[in-house]
């Protein structure tokens, strides 16, 4: 048997493209939260050809999971009127910190969350 041609060789260059979709998957955490995230990574995790996008989707689900506990422990802080204040912080924290993510992704290529939970590895 002919041995098989040898695969091409993975590119850390990201295609425009890709680029597009990790920055409509970092906007998108503000309205759907988790969601877009979760389903561009689940989409995409298993091929070599799209790291650069599985990167981003973890990074951006990550954040969005930490966002979520936010919300979380917010509601519980409800009923001491603490939560009811810290709830649109939360929110203009996610607001702002996945525009600047999206912004950074689209120039730079690549975008860390100052801080956030690293459950999705």
């Amino acid at each position: 048997m002919p041995p098989s041609p040898p695969s091409p060789p993975a590119t850390t260059e990201a295609s425009s493209d890709d680029r597009n979709v990790a920055m409509l998957t970092h906007l998108s955490g503000f309205i759907l939260n988790v969601i877009v995230p979760l389903i561009v990574w689940l989409i995409h995790k298993d091929r070599a050809d799209k790291a650069y996008l599985v990167k981003e989707a973890k990074e951006a689900l990550n954040f969005q999971i930490t966002v979520l506990i936010g919300y979380v422990v917010c509601w519980v802080l409800t009923f001491i009127l603490i939560g009811a204040l810290l709830t649109p912080l939360l929110w203009l924290l996610n607001l702002v910190f996945c525009i600047i993510a999206a912004v950074k992704v689209s120039s730079d290529g690549t975008y860390r969350y100052p801080f956030a939970l690293r459950l999705v590895n």
